[in-house]
């Protein structure tokens, strides 16, 4: 047992430890990202993102979630079954506009999340969602700052505020979108509870 004056300052240090703590996820800063939170599940699950986070093999399509044309299937690394790859109607852009309002879209790497990642978003409930984009086993092993990277930079992922034809993009605005997933991990990336 400590003695002297070592006791009260161990006692001040844990204290104060404790309340650097406190204020870290107190009530307001929890909300606020929590609040940051409701932006990024906004995103992750409108149509142009959960379209692909799908469970199971078949893609959707177009806003109302459609099953794909042509019994498209996810395949073994999420690029399509063999014999059918992605890439056979999506191309690395998106078809000028004289192709029509339906012609396959486009951005580099088309695909799905592969299977073992299991990043599928339709039906979760904020906090379950809120799990899956954090948990590194369904993430394809990334951190936040991994995270952060993807959401800004990955150019299939910036396709949703792209998607051409008659699609509706991303109704958040990506810098917007970004600001909120940086404020949200910047918390810890705290989960609403359900």
């Amino acid at each position: 047992m400590m003695e002297g004056p070592t006791r009260p300052l161990l006692i001040a240090a844990a204290l104060a430890f404790g309340l650097a703590a406190y204020r870290r996820f107190s009530t307001p800063d929890r909300a606020r990202a929590l609040a940051a939170f409701s932006t990024v599940q906004q995103v992750f699950q409108h149509p142009r993102c959960q379209n692909c986070h799908i469970p199971g093999d078949a893609p959707l399509q177009f806003d109302a979630g459609l099953p794909h044309a042509m019994a498209v299937a996810r395949g073994p690394a999420g690029r399509g079954a063999p014999g059918l790859p992605c890439a056979t109607c999506h191309g690395e852009s998106n078809p000028p506009a004289s192709y029509g309002p339906h012609a396959p879209p486009g951005a580099p790497h088309w695909g799905l999340p592969s299977p073992e990642h299991k990043m599928a978003w339709i039906g979760l409930s904020p906090g379950a969602l809120c799990e899956t984009i954090k948990d590194k086993q369904r993430n394809g092993g990334r951190d936040f700052a991994a995270l952060i990277t993807h959401v800004s930079e990955d150019k299939l992922v910036l396709w949703g505020w792209n998607p051409g034809g008659e699609r509706s993009p991303v109704s958040v605005p990506h810098d917007e979108f970004v600001a909120r997933f940086k404020e949200w991990a910047a918390a810890g990336g705290p989960c609403p509870s359900d």
